[in-house]
């Protein structure tokens, strides 16, 4: 499944489902639901984000080392694929090192990043983003992170995705698979995890009704293959790794309240786990 030394599933949850939140109630949220890990939305509208001073980075990490809670990654906004002139590329490559420093300060293992090539033709935005991820990767290297690009807009499947990061070689950059965008690209589970699995870091997990309304729903009450992707990680050697449940909120303020889906949807999750290993 996931590259995790311990070799055991972890859940985590992204703080794009209670957007806002304090992190003292994010740790109460995530200890009381039985999850490892919190996925931060690194926006200046939440309360972590690069402009954030070294004295609060601290604190930060204090709160979530004194919970036992895991800082899982920093999603940041960056779209690497999209065209720049001479001054947008000053301005990502700045954008790039701020949110790899913040994850270090953090204790964070992974930054998340978007492709936004938009229209673009794909041999330029593949180079473009590679360029750029190869620019960043060794910095996040040293600092003990991963800088993992998102299955998402102008390159949701594994298959696009992977064609930059075979250009990257660099371990300081990855995947993040969100099997909602893969799913809507027309991908297979078990294909989108071959194309990956090379650059893995972890995997976004998510419930809608169908293609045409992507509200977000509790874990299992739509129409994702969320089985055929836990059998797909699985590949034959048992499970491991991060799975986190990115619930769109923030994009859609009529959905149900986070809160009270977490303990089932990780339940949910734990039953398809337990199905797929039993002989």
């Amino acid at each position: 499944m996931v590259s995790d030394p311990g070799g055991a599933v972890r859940f985590a949850f992204s703080t794009l489902g209670v957007p806002g939140m304090p992190v003292a109630d994010v740790l109460r949220l995530a200890a009381g639901a039985g999850y490892q890990g919190v996925e931060l939305r690194a926006h200046p509208e939440e309360p972590v984000h690069p402009l954030l001073g070294m004295r609060e980075r601290a604190a930060v990490r204090r709160q979530f080392a004194d919970a036992g809670v895991a800082i899982l990654a920093v999603a940041g906004y960056p779209q690497v694929a999209a065209a720049r002139d001479g001054a947008g590329e000053g301005e990502l490559a700045q954008q790039l090192t701020e949110l790899v420093l913040l994850a270090a300060d953090l204790g964070a293992r992974y930054v998340r990043v978007f492709p936004g090539g938009g229209d673009r033709p794909a041999a330029a935005a593949d180079a473009d983003a590679a360029r750029r991820l190869a620019a960043v990767a060794p910095l996040a290297g040293d600092r003990g992170v991963r800088v993992l690009l998102e299955t998402h807009d102008s390159h949701r499947t594994g298959a696009a995705a992977a064609r930059i990061l075979d250009r990257v070689g660099h371990p300081g950059a990855g995947a993040l698979w969100d099997v909602l965008h893969s799913w809507l690209g027309g991908e297979r589970p078990a294909d989108t995890h071959a194309a990956l699995a090379p650059h893995l870091g972890y995997v976004q997990v998510k419930d809608v009704a169908s293609a045409q309304d992507t509200t977000p729903l509790a874990l299992g009450a739509g129409q994702l293959p969320l089985a055929d992707v836990l059998a797909a990680l699985g590949n034959g050697s048992g499970p491991g790794g991060w799975l986190c449940w990115e619930y769109e909120k923030r994009w859609y303020p009529g959905a149900a309240e986070l809160p009270a889906l977490l303990a089932p949807g990780r339940a949910h999750l734990q039953e398809l786990l337990d199905a797929d290993r039993t002989p």
